[in-house]
């Protein structure tokens, strides 16, 4: 069965179709975060350690695709501005957006579901297109390197096995967000503990 399942596989990543599904896959996932544009990156960068697919047309498309679909995700915000005001990923994302600016596209990337909540966001507050899209094609390019990397050096690793080299792949890619998570997590606390700790001497004034 999964000598099946990898035959399958290899003729998808031999496939000249191959670049389409994954622009198709990288500009869905700006808008609709469940499509596992991610993974397939990786996994294309995981085969192309073998020859095929070519790894930085796998990038550069991953990359076009994604820059596509933020810029979907853009005008859906600013469209639908007075009904994203109050949902929690909003708020998180225009908190960010105040503090960091056009470089929280950056580190978004790397975040699920932060990814979407950012662009719906600069979208629906208006952020000027010029500077979100030269922030987007910085997040979007580096994005599709790290992907295709991550995927193409776990594929060097276990040469024969690509199965093994997937798991490589995607187990550095979730150890990397959970360490992103941890780190904004971390700093979250520190911010509510600082602030809890000013409230009294502002109150006493």
């Amino acid at each position: 069965m999964s000598h099946a399942v990898l035959d399958l596989v290899e003729q998808v990543m031999s496939s000249p179709w191959l670049y389409a599904a994954l622009f198709a896959l990288a500009l869905l996932d700006g808008f609709f975060p469940v499509v596992p544009a991610e993974t397939s990156v990786i996994t294309a960068g995981v085969f192309a350690a073998t020859g095929e697919p070519n790894l930085a047309l796998v990038i550069v498309v991953a990359a076009l695709g994604a820059f596509a679909g933020d810029h979907i995700s853009y005008l859906i915000g600013h469209k639908s501005a007075g009904r994203l005001r109050d949902k929690k990923a909003f708020v998180w994302a225009r908190g960010a957006l105040a503090e960091r600016g056009g470089l929280v596209l950056v580190v978004a990337r790397y975040i699920p579901g932060g990814r979407t909540a950012t662009t719906l966001t600069m979208g629906a507050v208006r952020h000027p297109l010029r500077s979100f899209t030269f922030f987007d094609a910085i997040a979007t390019s580096s994005w599709a390197v790290y992907s295709g990397l991550i995927g193409f050096f776990g594929g060097m690793a276990f040469e024969n096995d690509p199965i093994k080299g997937l798991l490589l792949g995607l187990g550095i890619a979730l150890s990397i967000t959970a360490v992103v998570e941890i780190v904004r997590w971390v700093r979250k606390r520190r911010a509510i503990q600082a602030s809890s700790e000013r409230l009294p001497a502002d109150t006493s004034v």
